[in-house]
């Protein structure tokens, strides 16, 4: 159950959802609960059919940095449950709804099955198979222009442990897109805390034109994510020296 609570000032009036705690429920349930009913990236996307508050994050990646051009190619790792995939077709004009841009391809792959989304290929793939990278190029056409990944890895509890996870994971989606992006490509995922460490740094420096560790506002304030926006890939053998 919940009640709401009318606070006013300045002639404005804020409604917040309050949880009551229900038997059996956790805490930490309730309070996420009473986060999400509370959240306005949460209720804005309801409002406008994204599958989650997550969309509004590559939506602001890409207002400052500009890498889901018409026309292009994109690949989405991890891609349930598909907002990333839904912001990706309306931005490179997948389903070819403006005749007078190119129309581009969004590929999203994921370990789960994922609900059919207009305009994009979604694939049941863990792209970390040996023969994956091969795949996503055969279903694209050719090279992609953008491989981005919202993926996390599964939360153990222990700070340390989290953060060696999520490296892991954001090394092995790079990788991925050294095997996948053209030239001039673009690469973006989520890191945490002060973006991505310093060897990872120093590797997308020497292999991306232009690199940023970013927050969009979308991210909680509370949340130690971060994004890696590295983009210009200079193609070939990536550099590891």
């Amino acid at each position: 159950m919940t009640e709401t609570k009318n606070t006013s000032g300045r002639g404005q009036r804020e409604l917040r959802v309050r949880v009551k705690t229900a038997k059996g429920r956790k805490l930490s349930s309730t309070l996420w609960l009473e986060r999400q009913l509370n959240d306005p990236y949460v209720q804005r996307a309801k409002k406008e059919g994204y599958r989650g508050r997550a969309a509004y994050k590559i939506i602001e990646l890409d207002d400052k940095y500009g890498f889901l051009k018409p026309g292009a190619r994109v690949v989405d790792l991890g891609c349930a449950p598909g907002g990333w995939c839904q912001v990706a077709v309306a931005r490179v004009n997948a389903l070819g709804e403006n005749a007078k841009k190119p129309v581009g391809t969004v590929l999203g792959v994921d370990l789960q099955e994922v609900e059919t989304i207009a305009g994009a290929d979604i694939h049941v793939l863990d792209f970390l198979a040996d023969e994956a990278d091969g795949l996503v190029k055969g279903w694209l056409g050719g090279k992609a222009d953008v491989v981005m990944s919202d993926m996390a890895a599964a939360a153990s509890g222990h700070k340390g442990t989290d953060h060696l996870r999520i490296i892991a994971l954001v090394e092995a989606a790079l990788a991925f897109a050294f095997d996948v992006l053209d030239e001039g490509g673009t690469f973006v995922a989520k890191v945490l805390a002060g973006g991505a460490e310093n060897d990872m740094q120093a590797l997308l420096k020497r292999n991306f034109r232009k690199v940023a560790n970013v927050k969009p506002p979308a991210s909680r304030a509370d949340s130690s994510e971060k994004f890696v926006v590295a983009m210009g890939f200079r193609g070939n053998s990536p550099r590891e020296d």
